[in-house]
C-alpha cells in the first residue's frame, strides 16, 4: 500500500485514487463473473472472501500490493471490453451483497457489507461517472509501477526476478490498451502526468532495475529478463511518443464540474455537502492556522514580518542527507507516542527511510506499506531529491526546513501512516485490512501531526510549530484549490498563487500542488478527513474524561480498518450521533 505525502515546503503529496481495473491478460487465469442473488445456505463471511477472491483476480496488480503473490506478474485488462466487464461485474457484486437481509447479519456483518457497497459505490464513482479511465492516464499509473518486484524482499531474489519478467512482458499489451482506451483530447496537465509516471518507467526499467537484478546467477533467468525489459522500455519509450502527440491537441478540460466534484465527495467518502459549503468549512481552517501561524512568527521572529521568519524557519536544512535525519526522526517520534502514551503500537514492524527513485519524485515524500498478506517486511518511507534541471535556488528552497520534515515524518511513519495501517493489517475484518480509503488514511496522517504538536512534540518551539503549520496550510491550500479548480473555473496559474500566498508554500511546491490538484482532485480529503477525525474524537470523548480518553479513541478508530469516516462515526456513536461531520 502506498501513499503520497506532499509536505510544505515540500514538493507533492496525496493518496493516489488510481483504481484498479479489469480482469488478466492471461487464459491461465479464470474469474468468476457469478453474480446472483446469494441463497439463504450462503453466509455473509463466504461471500466476502469469494468477494476478496474475486477482486484480486480482476485487480491483479492490486492483489500483488496487499502481498498475494500468485497473481505476480499479471496486469489487468485495460481493454474497453475490460473495463465494460469489470463494471458489470462490480455492479453485480453490489446487488449481491445489498440482497443480505438485515436480520440474517449480526452488527459486524452489518458494517462489512455497508463497507463494502461503500467501497464498490467508490470504485464506479472514477470508472462511470468521472471517466478516468478515458480522460486521465494517471488512472493507470500504480497498477503499471514494478515497485513489489523490485524492493519488496517478499521471496528470494531469483524468484521476483521471474515474476518481474513476467510482469515485463504483460507491459506492452497493457501500454496499447491504455492508448485504445484513453480518448479524444487530453487534459495538457493529464498528459503532463502520465509522462512522469508512465513514461518515466523507460529509465528506471533500464537503469535501475537491472542494478537489482543483477546478483541472480541464471544465465537463462537474465536473458529472458533482458529480452522482456527491453520490450518494456521501447513500450513505453512509444507510449511516451504517442503522448507528446496527444499534447499538441491538448486541452485545459480537466475540471470535473460541481455536479461530478460533490458526486465525488458523496460516492468515495460518504459526505454529503455541497461545494461551497466545504469551501465555507476549509476557509476557516485556513484562517484558524494562520492566526496561530502569526502567533508563531511573532514568537519565533520578534519584529520580522510574517513571510521573513517563514523564511529563516525554512532555511534551517537538515544537516546531513535527508534520508540520514528523517532516519533519526522516527527513533525520536516513536519514543515520543510511547512515552505520551498516544495510541497502541501494535506489533514490531519496522519503517525505513530511502531516496525515491527518479520516475516518483514529483512526490517529496511517500511511504511503501507492505500489504496484509505479507509476513514480517518492513516498509519504507521514501524522500526525494529536488529536481538537479531546477536553479540552485529553486532547489535549496524545495529542501525542506527541519520543522517541516519533522511533521513529513510524523505524517508519514509516527504515528501517521506506518502506524495506522499496523492497526488496519490486524483489523478482524479482512475486507478491513484491504481495503483503506483516501480520507480515512491521509485524514488520520494529517491530523496525527497536530496531535504531535498539541501533545508537546517539539518541545514548544515555535519554529517547530511554524513546521507544523505550514503542513497545515498546504492541505488547506489543497482543498480550496480542488473546488476552485473543478468547480469554479480557477486555472492553474491562480492555484499556483493560492499555495505561493495562502499556503506559504515555495514556488516550486506551488507549481506541483497546483499542477496535481488537475489530476488528483480528491486531495481535498486531507483536510476534509482530519476536520472529520477531530469532530469525531471531540464528540466521542466528551462523554469518556476529554483529553483523558485520547488514546482510547485513537484506539477504538484505528481498528476499524480504512472504511468511509461517516461509517466510523454512525458506528462509534450510535445513538448519540447527531449526524455532524465537521
Amino acid at each position: 500500500m502506498k501513499f503520497f505525502t506532499l509536505s510544505q515546503p515540500i514538493a507533492i503529496c496525496g493518496l493516489a485514487v488510481t483504481v484498479f481495473l479489469g480482469g488478466c491478460q492471461h487464459s491461465t487465469c479464470k474469474v468468476s463473473r457469478d453474480v446472483s442473488i446469494p441463497q439463504a445456505k450462503s453466509s455473509w463471511q463466504t461471500f466476502v472472501t469469494a468477494y476478496l477472491d474475486s477482486y484480486f483476480a480482476e485487480n491483479p496488480a492490486f492483489a500483488v500490493l496487499q502481498g498475494r503473490h500468485e497473481f505476480d506478474g499479471k496486469l489487468p485488462d485495460w481493454s474497453e471490453a475490460g473495463l465494460q466487464k469489470h463494471i458489470t461485474w462490480l455492479e453485480g457484486q453490489r446487488t449481491a451483497a445489498l440482497a443480505f437481509a438485515e436480520p440474517a447479519l449480526n452488527s459486524s456483518e452489518r458494517f462489512e457489507r455497508d463497507y463494502l457497497v461503500a467501497q464498490i459505490r467508490g470504485d464506479l464513482f472514477w470508472l462511470k461517472t468521472a471517466d478516468a479511465p478515458h480522460r486521465n492516464p494517471y488512472f493507470y499509473a500504480d497498477a503499471l509501477d514494478p515497485d513489489p518486484y523490485v524492493s519488496r524482499e517478499y521471496a528470494p531474489l531469483a524468484k521476483r526476478l521471474e515474476s518481474y519478467t513476467k510482469y515485463a512482458r504483460a507491459v506492452p499489451i497493457a501500454l496499447q490498451q491504455i492508448k485504445s482506451s484513453l480518448q479524444g483530447p487530453l487534459a495538457k496537465e493529464h498528459v503532463a502526468i502520465g509522462k512522469i509516471t508512465i513514461g518515466g518507467l523507460a529509465d528506471f526499467y533500464a537503469q535501475d532495475v537491472p542494478k537489482v537484478f543483477a546478483e541472480v546467477r541464471d544465465a537463462s533467468l537474465q536473458m529472458e529478463f533482458a529480452k522482456a525489459n527491453a520490450a518494456a522500455i521501447a513500450a513505453v519509450k512509444e507510449f511516451t511518443t504517442w503522448l507528446d502527440e496527444r499534447e499538441k491537441t491538448a486541452t485545459g478540460s480537466f475540471a470535473l464540474g460541481t455536479e461530478i466534484f460533490e458526486a465525488m465527495l458523496r460516492e468515495t467518502e460518504g459526505v454529503k455537502i455541497s461545494a461551497s459549503e466545504l469551501e465555507a468549512i476549509g476557509r476557516k481552517d485556513m484562517q484558524r492556522n494562520l492566526d496561530e501561524l502569526k502567533t508563531a512568527c511573532e514568537k519565533f521572529a520578534p519584529g520580522k514580518t510574517m513571510d521573513q521568519a517563514i523564511a529563516l524557519a525554512s532555511a534551517h536544512k537538515p544537516d546531513g542527507s535527508v534520508v540520514e535525519v528523517a532516519t533519526r526522526q522516527l527513533a525520536g517520534l516513536e519514543k515520543f507516542i510511547r512515552d505520551h502514551d498516544l495510541v497502541s503500537i501494535p506489533g514490531a514492524e519496522k519503517a525505513n527511510v530511502a531516496e525515491a527513485p527518479a520516475y516518483k519524485r514529483w512526490n517529496f515524500a511517500y511511504i511503501n506499506i507492505p500489504g496484509p498478506y505479507e509476513q514480517g517486511l518492513p516498509s519504507t518511507y521514501y524522500v526525494a531529491p529536488p529536481d538537479p534541471s531546477w536553479s540552485k535556488e529553486k532547489q535549496d528552497e524545495y529542501v525542506p526546513g527541519m520543522g517541516s520534515l519533522l511533521f513529513t515524518s510524523a505524517h508519514e511513519v509516527w504515528p501517521g501512516h506506518f502506524l495506522q495501517f499496523l492497526h488496519a493489517n490486524r483489523s478482524p475484518s479482512k475486507f478491513g485490512q484491504v481495503f483503506v480509503g483516501y480520507a480515512f488514511a491521509e485524514g488520520w496522517a494529517h491530523y496525527t501531526e497536530e496531535l504531535m504538536w498539541e501533545s508537546g512534540l517539539g518541545e514548544g518551539s515555535p519554529e517547530m510549530h511554524i513546521g507544523q503549520l505550514l503542513e497545515a496550510l498546504l492541505r488547506d491550500a489543497r482543498l480550496l484549490s480542488s473546488i476552485g479548480l473543478h468547480t469554479q473555473g480557477m486555472t492553474v496559474a491562480e492555484s499556483a498563487k493560492l499555495f505561493l500566498e495562502q499556503g506559504h508554500t515555495d514556488m516550486a511546491t506551488a507549481e506541483q500542488q497546483a499542477r496535481r490538484g488537475t489530476f488528483d482532485p480528491a486531495y481535498v480529503n486531507y483536510t476534509m478527513g482530519k476536520l472529520m477525525i477531530r469532530k469525531l474524537r471531540a464528540d466521542w470523548t466528551a462523554t469518556r474524561g476529554g483529553r483523558a480518553a485520547w488514546k482510547q479513541f485513537h484506539d477504538a478508530f484505528l481498528k476499524f480498518g480504512g472504511p468511509q469516516i461517516p461509517q466510523v462515526r454512525r458506528a462509534m456513536m450510535g445513538d448519540a450521533d447527531k449526524g455532524e461531520l465537521f
